[in-house]
């Protein structure tokens, strides 16, 4: 994002400054630019006045001509699958596309992958879990036609569909439980979101209808709970809630929301418009302000109640227990120590000239001016501690006192209504946005009112003001929703259908899945995601029949095994000769262990929880508070408290995302401290223990136990040259260490 302000010149800084330059490759021009930038000069070369707004085009004319043909803003549209001379081997309609490519640079697709390794595969990729032996006994026995597809349709129907393809979401959603900066307090109620991601996904919840209630579920549906936390979406990014400047730290969630927006669901980076014309992209400035002036009217709310009928009712009529036994016990404790308070009082006045104890006896509404002279010189004359008054009480009446003191301490007011992060309108006129020269609210320029992008340029939008006419919700969030929504708009289907298609492949249609922009990558297969987007919007917006179109295709069945001469024709596997290996992520891998070794607790939903963390790490992780409940350290890893300023170590150590940005892919590294966890990690030793337990007591002869150790932790049977070395093994380790030298295998911490 490009800091446009608030920096010297010089340039080292000149160049950080503007990320957005391509450098390596065009480093001397990128640092020109830069620089010219950094001076107020346009491209052209005409002179600007440093920071003023624009008149609402691109400030590159050429370049918005451009805009105009680039591929992501067309319709889409849907194509017959091309025709292929191998008509035997396509199962679904996307198959054509992939295989007229094959054919045309002579490639011969891979042979199809065993059963047994296409099950763990879908059953891995659908749920996040490793498929059980029975589920793999159960698929080698089903030979009816079909098979795939009923395996397809039980791992659609698990709740932990949900829970996997959430996580994926949730990384979208740079979703977290806390505040991040300096304190990183806790959000309480944040974890509701992630429970409503969850059922949408099991739901099979239109997508439309999933974007439209996270932009604006409380002014669509206003009645509606799920919608209204739905909207915790725009509030998940960092927040500094003890911030100084209380404005600024709106206008920081207003940029979050932005654009976040944008490259979440359009598939657009749009910040570096918020100080200037976009450089690279066809977005101004004025079209970054009309894009958050959606927002600007909207109030933050982070504990909006949002009790259903029953859960209010309970909650008053358990309020109002509350209240009456707090009334009793407090009016029977005056009753008892008034006489003693009384008593000291007495005494006090009594020290008093008697104009003063006649002004203390006089009502107040009664007194004379010098009566409250009086008054006010003698009141520190008067005040007593408790203490005082205490030591009047009579022995054996003390423990009566202390009863009722008890009683008060012992109540405990209820638990209040069930509430969320939220979104809400304010109930004042239409408020519009102003574009902020350099992205400085303490410099508003011209007003702007709700609009979209003009490369985009939806029916809606009036073309000579650039603003969104009232739809029938009115120019508000709603609106913004509906277009984005809209089969009409042509980047929302597209960049959703990338983004499942490369958690299933490993590798995008589009390389940049949040950026679908001019400076963006190219599509491989741009027939292929066309058709798609059209059939997803055609479906109803079902994610689950896009899933079945992708997994029981004959591209997904291929196997990740290739030949010298494929290997020589498609080194990068651009054309899908094969399937591409990638490994599993953490949260993966370590509901994986948890799995197989039977220590896996199902429990879906509520807040998150805290399982062990390494000792040493204590120091660090202020506020990580081990979780009592033992059963809970075995829920699924997207149940772990997400805190900003502490990822939980396993999941951290295999790439976890910074949840304080959208993260559209995870980065994969490789690096020792990954092997040392697989190897000592608590979660890893445990789960080698206790499988290898369950194989002692239930299977005889080394070969009946390395035979089972495979099924269980790699999904498949051994080989012969595996089993010969796993012998060996046995013959001087005990089968832990079998079971434990598995785990670390790349067959285990890959998807093959």
């Amino acid at each position: 994002m490009c800091a446009c302000y608030g920096f010297s010149p010089t340039p080292i800084s000149i160049v950080n400054a503007f990320p957005d330059i391509p450098r390596p490759r065009y480093r001397w021009k990128g640092f020109i630019v830069a620089a010219l930038l950094a001076f107020g000069l346009s491209f052209s070369g005409s002179v600007h006045v440093r920071g003023a707004p624009s008149d609402g085009a691109s400030a590159d004319p050429k370049q918005q001509a451009r805009s105009s043909d680039h591929w992501a803003f067309q319709a889409i549209r849907e194509s017959a699958p091309p025709s292929v001379r191998d008509i035997s081997w396509p199962r679904t309609e996307l198959d054509p596309f992939i295989l007229a490519d094959l054919e045309e640079h002579g490639i011969e697709p891979a042979e199809p992958a065993a059963r047994e390794q296409w099950l763990r595969r879908a059953t891995l990729d659908l749920t996040g879990l490793p498929p059980t032996v029975s589920e793999l006994e159960e698929f080698a026995s089903d030979t009816k036609p079909g098979a795939h597809g009923r395996v397809v349709e039980r791992l659609l129907a698990s709740p932990r569909y949900g829970e996997r393809w959430g996580r994926h979401w949730l990384d979208l959603a740079r979703f977290a439980e806390s505040d991040g900066f300096e304190h990183d307090a806790v959000r309480p109620h944040a974890w509701r979101y992630r429970d409503y991601v969850i059922r949408s996904f099991n739901q099979d919840k239109p997508f439309d209808r999933f974007v439209k209630e996270q932009i604006a579920g409380d002014e669509v549906w206003p009645e509606d709970r799920e919608a209204r936390v739905a909207t915790a979406f725009n509030l998940l990014g960092p927040d500094m809630v003890d911030s100084s400047d209380q404005v600024q730290r709106r206008h920081n969630s207003l940029n979050d929301m932005t654009d976040t927006t944008a490259s979440v669901f359009l598939g657009l980076t749009v910040g570096c418009a918020r100080c200037h014309d976009h450089k690279f992209e066809p977005i101004s400035q004025r079209d970054y302000y009309k894009l958050q002036a959606f927002y600007v009217p909207a109030e933050f709310h982070r504990d909006f109640p949002i009790p259903n009928e029953h859960e209010r009712n309970a909650h008053e009529k358990a309020m109002a227990e509350f209240n009456q036994r707090e009334q009793r016990i407090r009016s029977e404790l005056r009753k008892f120590e008034q006489p003693y308070r009384d008593q000291v009082y007495r005494e006090k006045l009594d020290t008093l000239t008697d104009q003063e104890r006649t002004a203390h006896a006089t009502p107040a509404d009664q007194r004379t001016a010098a009566q409250v002279a009086l008054i006010k010189a003698t009141t520190k004359a008067v005040s007593f501690p408790d203490k005082e008054w205490i030591a009047r009480i009579p022995g054996e009446k003390r423990p009566d006192r202390d009863a009722l003191l008890e009683q008060l301490s012992r109540l405990r007011k209820p638990d209040p209504p069930p509430m969320t992060l939220a979104l809400a309108d304010s109930a004042g006129p239409p408020t519009p946005g102003h574009v902020l020269i350099r992205g400085d609210y303490n410099q508003p320029a011209d007003e702007v009112w709700p609009g979209l992008p003009g490369v985009l340029q939806p029916e809606d939008q009036d073309k000579a003001t650039g603003t969104i006419r009232p739809s029938q919700h009115g120019a508000t969030r709603a609106a913004l929703a509906d277009w984005i929504a809209s089969p009409a708009n042509p980047l929302t289907a597209r960049v959703l259908v990338n983004r499942i298609w490369s958690h299933h492949f490993g590798k995008a249609i589009v390389p940049t899945p949040s950026d679908f922009g001019i400076n963006g990558g190219k599509p491989s297969h741009p027939k292929l995601l066309d058709w798609l987007a059209a059939r997803f919007i055609q479906s109803g917006w079902s994610l689950k029949q896009l899933h079945r179109e992708i997994v029981l295709s004959a591209t997904y069945r291929q196997s990740s095994r290739t030949t010298p001469d494929t290997l020589a024709l498609d080194p990068e596997n651009r054309f899908y000769s094969r399937f591409p290996r990638h490994r599993l992520e953490g949260e993966v891998i370590r509901d994986s262990l948890l799995a197989i070794s039977g220590r896996l607790n199902p429990r879906m939903e509520g807040p998150g929880v805290y399982p062990p963390i390494p000792e040493d790490l204590f120091k660090g992780a202020p506020g990580w508070r081990v979780s009592e409940d033992r059963r809970t350290h075995g829920r699924r890893s997207v149940y772990i408290f997400a805190r900003r300023n502490f990822r939980f170590p396993f999941l951290e150590v295999f790439d976890a995302p910074d949840n304080n940005l959208s993260c559209a892919a995870r980065e994969t590294s490789t690096s020792a401290p990954q092997s040392l966890t697989l190897l000592n990690s608590p979660e890893a030793v445990e789960s080698a223990a206790l499988v290898a337990r369950h194989f002692e007591a239930d299977a005889t002869g080394a070969d009946a136990k390395i035979s089972k150790a495979f099924l269980q932790i790699l999904g498949r049977s051994p080989d012969e040259p595996e089993r010969e070395l796993a012998r060996a093994f046995l013959r001087h380790s005990p089968l832990s260490e079998l079971c434990r030298a598995l785990m670390n295998s790349n067959a285990f911490v890959y998807l093959e």
